[in-house]
């Protein structure tokens, strides 16, 4: 038997369509050609104008924490755990909105900041919030008018009395201390800032400037107070402002003036652990004063630069100390404040050592008494939180030998 085989093959057809072929070309010819352009640009741009890492920090950093940990947790769901309970979904149109315009929805100070002058030296970020402290009443400075600077008026304290005042009760030698170590530094960037009740005849809150009886002494009280409870340290003496104005500088670069004085006092004292920078708040007192067992006190103020490159570190120290104020002087403590960006400093000399701190003592209406009985509290705490760490320190070197 013969059988035929017939091999039968599938036949294709292949249209070239030359228009599309020209239109791909073209596409990609000028895809290319804008690669090549846009790669110039950047490049070509000044360095602070370029697209840096530092950039996309900023760009980013109006989105929260809360907004970056649902975006990762769409892709691992293992995240969803470190999420509050009661999370909503987040609004894809309010972030892009907020990435591209640098204004929060929820916070209108982020749009009067740029409209109205001077906005921006409110705009300080609560860390911490103290009892009653919101964004109505956080601290801020009020530079004085030029004709203040160059006046000098009647004090109605003397400043010698105020320090070496007479009927000081005789106090026991403290357990602990130094010995000839100054392990800490205050000094006074802003040392002309003063207070109403100090000031002879004086109610105007932006007049509240002496060249002799202001917060300098809050820093000598505070010097003194720290001895007593054996910690040694070094009250800076050098005007700081009063070299401002031999520089020709304005109040402004204050910080710039007050630097090298920081730097020298810690390059000849290497003992130095913890430098505090101690101000006058310009809030009213209602807000700066807390009565506790029939005794007034100045509240204190925590405040971070969050432009340096140690604001986490200086952050932690205050955390820790506000905590301990919250524990023994509930209420004493307004809380802790970052401030960064334009219209401030942003670094206040906290990038010299991660223990560095700026103290808002009071504001411009609390009186002596009261100011002295927050420099016995802050003493009082932060000798506790000094000791306790020097204990773990000493522990931390035996454990490695």
């Amino acid at each position: 038997m013969k059988r035929n085989y017939t091999n039968r093959r599938n036949q294709f057809v292949v249209t070239l369509d030359g228009t599309s072929i020209k239109k791909w070309i073209i596409i990609s010819f000028i895809g290319l050609f804008m690669t090549f352009v846009l790669s110039g640009v950047l490049t070509s741009l000044k360095p602070e104008h370029r697209l840096t890492s530092s950039s996309i920090n900023e760009l980013t950093s109006n989105i929260s924490g809360e907004a970056f940990l649902q975006l990762i947790s769409a892709e691992n769901r293992y995240f969803t755990s470190a999420l509050p309970d009661k999370t909503e979904p987040i609004k894809l149109t309010s972030i892009f909105f907020t990435v591209a315009t640098s204004i929060n929805p929820d916070d209108p100070r982020s749009l009067l900041g740029r409209e109205l002058p001077g906005f921006s030296l409110f705009d300080s970020e609560i860390i911490v919030a103290g009892d009653g402290t919101n964004y109505t009443n956080m601290p801020y400075e009020s530079p004085p008018p030029t004709e203040v600077l160059e006046q000098e008026r009647e004090a109605s304290i003397d400043k010698n009395e105020v320090v070496t005042e007479a009927g000081d009760e005789a106090k026991s030698p403290p357990a602990l201390t130094t010995g000839d170590k100054k392990v800490v530094y205050i000094y006074n960037t802003h040392n002309t800032e003063s207070y109403l009740p100090l000031l002879e005849g004086e109610d105007d809150p932006n007049r509240a400037i002496h060249s002799n009886a202001n917060v300098t002494l809050v820093s000598e009280l505070l010097g003194k107070a720290l001895n007593e409870q054996g910690i040694g340290n070094q009250v800076e003496e050098t005007d700081i402002q009063s070299n401002l104005k031999q520089k020709g500088w304005n109040y402004a670069q204050s910080y710039t003036a007050s630097r090298p004085v920081v730097q020298e006092a810690m390059t000849t004292n290497r003992d130095i652990d913890y430098i505090i920078d101690i101000h006058r708040d310009s809030q009213r007192k209602d807000v700066t004063t807390i009565e506790m067992n029939g005794k007034k006190y100045a509240k204190i103020a925590f405040v971070i630069g969050g432009d340096n490159p140690t604001a986490e570190k200086n952050e932690k120290l205050a955390k820790e100390l506000h905590s301990l104020l919250e524990k023994k002087y509930p209420g004493l403590s307004r809380g802790i404040f970052k401030q960064s960006g334009k219209g401030v400093n942003g670094v206040y000399n906290q990038d010299l050592t991660s223990n560095a701190m700026l103290l808002e003592f009071g504001g411009v209406d609390n009186n002596m008494d009261e100011l002295k009985n927050s420099v016995s509290a802050i003493a009082d705490v932060f000798s506790e939180f000094y000791w306790q760490a020097e204990k773990v320190n000493a522990e931390s070197k035996e454990d490695k030998k």
